[in-house]
Formats: structure tokens, C-alpha cells, sequence
């Protein structure tokens, strides 16, 4: 795996401070210069230092060192449904059920796993799943991977500065008459459970927008815009107003067939390919058990 630059600046600049500004880490360039590992830094196809110059038209090429995944981490050949694939990203529908991340509970099939297993089905060499943003384990939809630290990295800098875009899709208890809700409620641990969180002063900031999609017989279907990444940000915010997802029972929510899980689903994902530097735009449908509860209770 290897990224190659032109460089088309006007006066010298050092090869250190190109590739921090194009956001390649001290630590990832560390790496790449651990020549046992096989990565390699080349300027106009020779070997390069950090402090060599850069001159206007220099070809900079970047190779990584190859990855290896940690010893525990077993591949899964389940099928996954691809949104989107290319050269650096990743992007998956991960069905209900199905953890984002190896656990103690879920150690061998998880979407990780899966990713794992698929990265050798198709005989990829040198790289490892980086997930990017997590769901759930019964919430379904997209998910984002990086195919190397670099991918991982940029895409890291991006959800710190709040510039990607998540909307899901959630079933509220009961119907909401507000068209447009926004919601600026800090959340933080409950401390009667390892796993619940809460709105709490002391929590940390968490900003929710919901757009009201569709009225149904005792329940809403809303759109929800992410603008921060807190755990069980929308579950948390929506039981706070009273009308916590169907299905969620952790919050008091309620158990309503056929959805068996909290009625929750990522729908769509938007943001700058950071080294294609183009708009990716990710739509992914609802699952069945979403579709159904809604044309039993429209």
C-alpha cells in the first residue's frame, strides 16, 4: 500500500512539513521509516529523509508498512453487505444483532471479524479492519472502515472536528406533534449501571437534531442528525423527552413486534474523501423489520 504526491508548491519546503500538512502523523512516519516492517519513504524514487527539501514537481511516495491484526482476532466469512469500496474506505450495512467490535459476549463474529474475513477471501496483503464509526450492536446500518492507519487517521481528525455527517432513522414511543426538535443535553454515566448512560450536568456536551419524518398509530418516525458522537446518544436523548425508541426496553422503551431490537438505523453518512478529496454520499434503506412495523402501524 502506497500514496504518491506531487508536489506543487512554489518555493522548497522540507519533506516533514508536507506530510504534516497532509496529515500524516509522527508516529505513522515512524513507522514507515522501521524499514523491517516495509515501509519506505521515496522522494523522486530514491530514499528519502524527513529533512530532505522538497522542490516544486518533487514526487513524494509514501509506502506502509505492512499491518498485522492482533493474535485473538479470528476472521468471519459471513457475507457483508458492501455500500461502498475503494482503494482506502470501507463502508458496510451491518444488520441487527451483529456487534460492531470483538467483546468478551461477541468474540468471533462481529463486523470486525467479518471485515477480517472478507480482507482474505479477496487475498488483501498488508492491511487490517480500522473501524471508523461504531453502531450498536442492535442498531443496524452504516458503518465506516479504513483500510490503513493513514485512511484511519484522517478520518479520526474529521469526527473530532465534527465534519461528518450521520442521519439515522428511529421509531419514537407515542406521537410527537413537533416537527423539529433540537436537543443540547450533556450525557454521562448512569451510576447504577455499567452499561446506561444519562443526561447529566456533568456529562459531556451532546447535540442532537430530529426532523419528523412520518406520524404513526402511537409512534413517530423521525430523522436524526449526529452532531456530536456520544455513546447511546439518540437512545439517551429520546427516553429524556419521554418517548424512548420502540423496542429500546434499556431506556423504557417497549417491545413491539416484529421490531425486536431498539428502533434505530444509521441511513446515511456523508464526507470528504480525504485523500480523493471528494463528497462521498452513503444511503442505506431500512431493514425489513423497520419497514414492516411501519406499514402495520401507518
Amino acid at each position: 500500500m502506497q500514496i504518491k504526491w506531487k508536489y506543487t508548491g512554489d518555493s522548497p519546503i522540507k519533506v516533514r512539513t508536507f506530510l504534516k500538512l497532509k496529515g500524516v502523523s509522527r508516529r505513522l512516519l515512524t513507522k514507515v521509516r522501521t524499514q523491517e516492517l516495509g515501509g519506505r519513504l521515496l522522494l523522486n524514487g530514491q530514499e528519502g529523509r524527513r529533512t530532505d527539501k522538497m522542490l516544486p514537481n518533487d514526487l513524494l511516495t509514501l509506502v506502509f508498512p505492512t499491518e498485522k491484526p492482533r493474535k485473538n482476532l479470528l476472521p468471519s466469512f459471513v457475507p457483508l453487505d458492501i455500500l461502498y469500496e475503494d482503494r482506502d474506505f470501507l463502508i458496510i450495512n451491518k444488520p441487527a444483532g451483529v456487534a460492531s467490535i470483538p467483546s468478551p459476549l461477541h468474540p468471533n463474529d462481529s463486523l470486525v471479524n467479518r471485515v477480517w474475513g472478507y480482507y482474505q477471501l479477496r487475498q488483501y496483503q498488508g492491511i487490517i479492519p480500522h473501524i471508523i464509526t461504531r453502531l450498536d450492536r442492535d442498531t443496524s446500518g452504516i458503518v465506516l472502515f479504513g483500510k490503513h492507519r493513514y485512511a484511519h487517521s484522517l478520518m479520526d481528525t474529521q469526527l473530532k472536528e465534527h465534519q461528518l455527517e450521520k442521519y439515522y432513522l428511529a421509531i419514537l414511543t407515542g406521537q410527537v406533534d413537533n416537527r423539529h426538535i433540537g436537543i443540547n443535553l450533556p450525557i454521562g454515566r448512569d451510576l447504577s449501571s455499567i452499561i446506561k448512560r444519562r443526561v447529566v450536568a456533568e456529562g459531556t456536551n451532546a447535540i442532537s437534531e430530529l426532523k419528523q419524518v412520518q406520524r404513526l398509530r402511537d409512534s413517530t418516525l423521525y430523522q436524526i442528525q449526529l452532531h456530536t458522537g456520544k455513546t447511546h446518544q439518540i437512545r439517551v436523548h429520546c427516553a429524556y423527552l419521554k418517548h424512548p425508541l420502540i423496542g429500546d426496553t434499556l431506556y423504557g422503551g417497549k417491545i413491539q413486534m416484529p421490531l425486536q431490537r431498539q428502533a434505530l438505523h444509521c441511513e446515511q453518512l456523508i464526507f470528504k474523501h480525504p485523500i480523493l478529496n471528494t463528497i462521498i454520499k452513503i444511503k442505506c434503506d431500512l431493514p425489513r423489520d423497520m419497514q414492516i412495523f411501519i406499514q402495520k402501524n401507518n
